[in-house]
Parts: C-alpha cells; sequence; structure tokens
C-alpha cells in the first residue's frame, strides 16, 4: 500500500489531560469480553474465571451452547465451578442444588419443591465466537444492543490465526499505551535490530482513536520471525514504505499492518484486556493475531514455530515492562508519566473518558 500524505494528524499538542488517574479508572463492563478460550472448556465441564473481581463459572452442558453464572451457589456460598454438570444444567457439589442456564434453583434433593426466588444465582448474557468464550458482565438488558466484535479475518482462509492468553500484572491501561506507542522499539533491540519508527499521524473521535505509522531499518538485519511473518522487508523510498495502523476503539485495540503495494494486510491483530481483580492491577490478555497466508500452500504451517518463537520474545519483553509500570506506579501511588507524544495523550483521553471510577 502506497502512503500518502496524511490529511488528518493528531495535534502537536493535546487537550490536557483529564484530572482522573488513568490507573484508577475501571474498564465499562457493558460490552461483551472474552473471558476463556473455547478449548478450555470441555463438554460436560466448568471453568471458573474472573472479570474485575467478579467470580465467574462458565458451564458447557452436555448439549447446547455454553452459559455463565456468577461462581457460587445460592445456599452456602461455595463456588459452582467445583459442582457437577448435569444435562443441560449445573448442580452445586455440596449439597446437589441444580441450576439452569438462567440461573434459577430447579431442583433441590432433598424437598419436594424449589421455594427460591426466580434468577437467584446472576446469569451472564454469554456467546461463543472465534474460538472464545465471551461474556456481558454489565447490565444485562444491554446486552442484545451493544456491538458484538466483528473479525472478519478470523473466519478468512487467508489468514491463519494465532490465539494471544496470557496474564499481566498491570493495569489494562498500561497494554493499551504499550502498543499505542510504536516508539518503544527500543526495548525490543535485540529481538527487532535497529528499528526507526516514522509517525503519520492519526484521527480520533470520542470512543476511539488511531496512529500510522512505518518504519525504517537503521541497523542489524531483519529477524527471521519478523521476515516469515511479513515478508523481506527492504528500505523502500518515503512515498512507498509500509503501513501500521493501530486503533483504539474503546474497549477493544487493533493493529493492521500492510505491506508496500498489498491491499490486504499482513498482520491483523484483535486485542482485549480483561481486568481479573476488583483492583484491576491484573488483566488477562485474549487476542486473535491473523497472520496472511503465503501464495505458496502450506508453507506457513513450516514457518510457524519462527513466527511463535519470535512473537513470543515479543510479548515477553511488553510483559516485563508493562509490570515494571505497574510497580512503579504502586510504589508512588499515582500516575507521574510525563506523556509528551501526541498518540499516547489522545489514548489516555479516549480511555478515561469512556470508562467508570475505580470503587473504593
Amino acid at each position: 500500500m502506497t502512503i500518502a500524505n496524511s490529511t488528518s494528524r493528531l495535534n502537536a499538542v493535546s487537550a490536557p489531560r483529564p484530572p482522573t488517574d488513568i490507573r484508577k479508572a475501571a474498564i465499562d463492563p457493558d460490552f461483551w469480553y472474552p473471558v476463556a478460550k473455547s478449548t478450555h472448556l470441555k463438554r460436560g465441564k466448568t471453568l471458573a474465571v474472573s472479570f474485575a473481581g467478579q467470580p465467574i463459572v462458565l458451564v458447557r452442558p452436555t448439549s447446547g451452547a455454553p452459559f455463565a453464572l456468577e461462581d457460587r451457589c445460592a445456599h452456602r456460598q461455595v463456588p459452582l465451578h467445583v459442582g457437577q454438570v448435569s444435562g443441560t444444567g449445573i448442580k452445586c457439589g455440596y449439597h446437589g442444588w441444580t441450576y439452569d442456564r438462567d440461573g434459577n434453583c430447579t431442583s433441590v434433593p432433598y424437598l419436594d419443591m424449589c421455594t427460591l426466588k426466580p434468577n437467584c444465582v446472576r446469569s451472564y448474557p454469554c456467546r461463543e465466537a472465534y474460538g472464545l468464550v465471551f461474556v456481558f458482565p454489565g447490565t444485562p438488558d444491554k446486552a442484545s444492543s451493544v456491538a458484538f466484535p466483528e473479525l472478519p479475518s478470523a473466519s478468512d482462509p487467508a489468514y491463519k490465526t494465532r490465539y494471544l492468553d496470557r496474564q499481566v500484572d498491570c493495569h489494562w491501561s498500561f497494554m493499551h499505551e504499550n502498543l499505542m506507542d510504536m516508539n518503544h522499539q527500543f526495548l525490543h533491540r535485540k529481538l527487532m535490530g535497529g528499528v526507526a519508527t516514522i509517525f503519520l499521524g492519526g484521527r480520533k473521535g470520542d470512543t476511539w482513536m488511531e496512529a500510522d505509522y512505518t518504519f525504517k531499518r537503521r541497523s542489524g538485519k531483519q529477524p527471521l520471525g519478523e521476515k516469515f511473518m511479513l515478508g523481506k522487508r527492504p528500505d523502500a523510498a518515503p512515498e512507498d514504505r509500509d503501513l501500521m495502523t493501530i486503533r483504539t476503539e474503546y474497549p477493544y485495540q487493533t493493529l493492521r499492518f500492510w505491506t508496500a503495494g498489498s491491499k490486504h494486510p499482513a498482520l491483523d491483530l484483535w486485542n482485549v484486556y480483561i481486568p481479573i481483580d476488583k483492583d484491576q492491577r491484573r488483566n488477562h490478555t485474549y487476542g486473535l493475531m491473523m497472520i496472511r497466508r503465503p501464495s505458496t500452500p502450506g508453507i506457513i504451517n513450516l514457518l510457524w514455530p519462527f513466527i511463535v518463537w519470535f512473537t513470543n520474545g515479543i510479548f515477553a519483553e511488553d510483559r516485563w515492562i508493562c509490570e515494571l509500570e505497574q510497580a512503579a506506579f504502586d510504589n508512588q501511588g499515582e500516575d507521574r508519566n510525563h506523556e509528551i507524544f501526541p498518540a499516547i495523550r489522545d489514548l489516555r483521553e479516549v480511555i478515561v473518558n469512556n470508562s467508570r471510577p475505580l470503587e473504593s
């Protein structure tokens, strides 16, 4: 893809940062969030997960689609995930109380009837797509009106998908900033060599912002993993370089990379960072990294181990540095970052303005 001059640029100086501390922002629960890989939830089994301190049990019944309930029995409050899947419901492992997918207690084995009120255990809207299990942890009535993520590359046979599934001990906002700010290539110098980042500008709205980049190699050779994933990257002229667009459309984040002259992205990445604990100091990153298959059939399977090795190295360095940022915040008790990059200043504004205050 040939890069034209950007007609819409991020302002050199953005508006002052809102007074709310971004590291104390709670993610808005009124969205669809993946909480598990489909392969981790076996037929007839349960799986314990968490969203921002809310314990949730995923249940895959012996027949039908999976469902999600709060992970407690209304009787003695023990977690339902230690129970037993029974038909289309789940039995508590303590006294055998049975719940359906809507959270109704349908049976108490030692009583003739169940007198509990309906929905005595909270149920969560639940959907399965792209090899992930999603829940809607916010107001249930909003689930049908909130757009479900659309990932066309995930079902496109022209792409091979790698799943990202890892815990990072930091506030989820650090993850957005880490991916958005391509100026941190110095962190990856051992894996990437000397790469110069060229910021091309960007665009923003109330709930989203995006930034464009291209790159130039200053020193070293192109890593094998990158070469296999994106192809050999020559040092093209400025008007015909590769293009990377990173977008945060709250609460999701995408990265697309077009090699020069191509119509389809060579890399199409979708990420979301799920807070685990109530203080939202830990997150579980779920993502789909979709890589366009080379023209030679089957060759991507041979190259895949190199791609996995290379991306694992990049992810490990990013996790390490983000956890160090969280440690600095914990020691200081507030966000003291002196951020000057316009893209990150605008990203922070989007995150803060669309999040909720963190409960004490």
